[in-house]
């Protein structure tokens, strides 16, 4: 019986890895929970799944409500720290949205604990912290992501020198073969209707913008140990294909499987066993078909271009396109910039912070701090970028 800690348990991830363990009583019991502000969710997830300790982060969210149901309920950062590091916590699942949650990835990871990462924000702005932290502590770094789910199934066996690339597959989101005429007049409902994925707002957008595939090949650069020169990406709308793993000696390997985050949850918890699920679904290739591949249009997708340039050039440039991405996705959210005006924050802030050595997690918090000052300035000055 492994027990499991579930950080942004009210999120798109928290809630289908509960659904996963609710399934596996046998294997899987959830001793924690935590979300910033959701009291009244969490409270319902408390009930249903018998959790003995809640973090809810924000300490007016938590007052708000009276009738809570029976747990150790406790609230501040500092709660987070102490769920991820208990001993009793054999897995602690990583699912908060943001930077925010790079904290508690290292915590765990110093604290030699396997950490399922649905939170790739942490892993892209202190990338070498992170790898630093899991040899450190001994922790176990299993990403929860389908595409690097997929390559971790496809390395199993083989050593990194036989690796001659790896390719990422993206959806392409709901704006695939868009002109940019067309992109100028997409707001946040057509941006929020995903084809494939149903997931959360700010990730959502990210796809659609494709700046979480830049986000994803980073992770794969610290993840796997690859140089940014042998990670490729494809748009493959079907979203059946996960990522492909290209060996030395010219083989092929991919994953494939319905586009379902519970299936890379389930493998991250039983990693490297697998377990029968009961709601399995038998893969049909001929249903399936046709599979098709495109090239990912730099040109109209900008973001995509500028998060792989951040991490090529590396220390603490991933963080400062990720901070003012995060400020973009809110101010087109809120309709203060337009959609093809997101990269144009992003850009702006990528020029103006210096690059520094990531050395310490101060260092990722100042150029995080600093890039999100410059982004909210580009988007509040003149001219006005508001969408009406």
């Amino acid at each position: 019986m492994k027990n499991i800690a579930v950080l942004g348990s009210t999120g798109s991830v928290g809630r289908a890895t509960l659904s996963v363990i609710a399934r596996h009583a046998d294997l899987f019991r959830v001793v924690a929970l935590c979300a910033h502000r959701s009291t009244e969710a969490v409270a319902a997830q408390v009930l249903e799944h018998g959790v003995p300790v809640a973090v809810i982060v924000d300490p007016d969210a938590l007052e708000e409500v009276d009738d809570l149901p029976t747990a150790e309920w406790r609230t501040g950062a500092e709660a987070v720290i102490e769920i991820v590091t208990d001993p009793n916590v054999d897995v602690v699942v990583n699912a908060i949205v943001g930077a925010a949650g790079l904290e508690a990835t290292l915590s765990a990871l110093l604290a030699g604990k396997r950490l399922a990462l649905a939170n790739k924000e942490s892993l892209v702005a202190g990338g070498p912290l992170v790898m630093a932290a899991a040899e450190e502590g001994g922790g176990e770094l299993i990403p929860i992501d389908s595409e690097h789910s997929a390559i971790l199934q496809c390395l199993r066996g083989h050593d990194s020198a036989s690796v001659a690339r790896v390719v990422l597959t993206a959806s392409g989101g709901p704006f695939r073969g868009f002109t940019d005429e067309e992109l100028q007049g997409v707001g946040p409902e057509e941006a929020l209707r995903h084809p494939t994925w149903k997931m959360g707002a700010k990730v959502t957008v990210d796809s659609a913008t494709l700046a979480n595939k830049a986000l994803e090949v980073i992770e794969a650069h610290y993840l796997f140990g690859v140089d940014y020169d042998k990670i490729d990406t494809v748009v493959h709308p079907e979203s059946i294909v996960h990522s492909f793993v290209e060996f030395t000696d010219g083989s092929v390997l991919s994953q494939l499987g319905f586009p379902t985050m519970e299936l890379p949850i389930l493998y991250a918890l039983s990693h490297p066993g697998r377990v029968a699920d009961p709601i399995l679904r038998t893969f049909d290739p001929v249903q399936s078909s046709p599979l098709t591949f495109e090239e990912v249009d730099r040109d109209r997708f900008k973001l995509f271009a500028l998060g792989v340039g951040a991490g090529v050039r590396g220390g603490t440039v991933p963080a400062v396109f990720n901070a003012a991405n995060e400020v973009a996705v809110g101010a087109f959210l809120s309709r203060e910039v337009r959609f093809l005006e997101m990269a144009d924050v992003v850009a702006h802030a990528l020029e103006v912070v210096p690059r520094r050595n990531v050395v310490t997690v101060n260092d990722v918090l100042q150029a995080d701090s600093a890039a999100r000052h410059a982004a909210r300035e580009f988007v509040s000055s003149p001219p006005s970028m508001a969408c009406g």
